[in-house]
């Protein structure tokens, strides 16, 4: 087994086992429930265990199993993310809104689907507002990673102690730093709409929908500089994950065309004002939106078109398996 695919194992059976009776029931689900395929990112209960129902030394555990899939900067971001809703509840309140009860870090669910450990194929997912991880092991490795969905409410906290803190600058920055190096001619391409869509485009059903999700210049079009200003854009979100899991992500992106993967802007290119893009490849799709709350709301997902939740890869494992036996 891949030292990645074994320090998850060790880390979901540890918090596994570490349930009672009770809990268990809740958390662990078969590896073939429909449930598996379930994912949002709005605020709202869960199926699974919500970490307000979790001992301190079961939260310890949940968040080691974060961080033995995810790289430093991924887990901290999940923890940060969370960490928001303390934030954005006050901010409501302050405005007069009512619901604030939903505004809690500890409503986020963990779920394990199938058995660590078993040697048959199973996955884990965190899930709350803004938070959608979901992992795949089958055999000896992790065969799936997304979908992938970050966000942020408030981006950049307006006032208070926290002032100025930022959760998902990088989605931004490295975007903005694309649009800078291109051209007159390239910004004509990538610049689809002046105006941005409200959300994200491809939706949260079982297969990602990127018909309505736009297509602008592609990698092949682009100067050396522009085209690795792309490349890192694309690798900060494969980068959530361990380079284990992350660099196997982007060889299969470049084998299968990167030439042909495409960033699309839409939106002020002004920072403040509300704007989105799109990156689009022949095997995955990015999408990021920052539009609403006067463009302080993060939305950024990362989706495989063909192995979200491992599909793909796992149907080639068991096919592998059964030819063997």
């Amino acid at each position: 087994m891949t030292a990645v695919a074994a320090d998850i194992t060790t880390a979901a059976r540890f918090w596994r086992d570490g349930l009672d009776d009770a809990q268990r029931a809740r958390a662990m689900f078969p590896f073939d429930a429909s449930e598996r395929f379930a994912w949002t990112y709005l605020p709202g209960p869960r199926e699974g265990l919500a970490i307000r129902d979790m001992r301190p030394d079961q939260r310890v555990a949940a968040t080691a199993l974060v961080a033995s899939a995810m790289s430093p900067r991924g887990a901290a971001e999940v923890a940060a993310i969370m960490e928001l809703e303390t934030i954005l509840g006050e901010l409501e309140r302050a405005g007069g809104r009512s619901g604030g009860e939903r505004r809690d870090p500890e409503l986020y669910w963990f779920a394990i689907f199938g058995s660590p450990g078993s040697g048959e194929p199973w996955s884990w997912r965190v899930g709350g507002h803004h938070i959608a991880v979901h992992v795949t092991v089958a055999g000896d490795e992790v065969v799936g990673s997304t979908p992938s969905f970050l966000g942020a409410n408030p981006a950049v906290v307006p006032g208070g102690p926290r002032a100025g803190a930022s959760t998902l600058s990088g989605e931004e920055a490295l975007a903005r730093a694309l649009l800078s190096e291109l051209s007159s001619i390239g910004r004509s391409r990538a610049m689809v709409s002046a105006t941005a869509p409200s959300d994200i485009l491809s939706g949260t059903a079982r297969l990602a929908d990127v018909r309505s999700v736009p297509v602008g210049i592609r990698h092949a079009e682009l100067g050396g500089v522009s085209r690795g200003a792309l490349e890192r854009l694309i690798r900060h979100y494969l980068d959530r994950m361990r380079p284990e899991v992350a660099d196997p992500a982007w060889r299969r992106i470049v084998e299968a065309g990167i030439g042909d993967v495409t960033f699309a802007w839409a939106g002020s290119d002004v920072p403040g004002r509300g704007h989105y893009y799109a990156v689009r490849g022949p095997t995955f799709v990015i999408e990021y939106d920052n539009t609403q709350n006067g463009a302080n709301h993060i939305h950024a997902v990362w989706r495989a078109l063909e192995n979200d939740w491992g599909e793909d890869l796992l149907a080639k494992h068991l096919a592998d398996a059964h030819e063997g036996r």
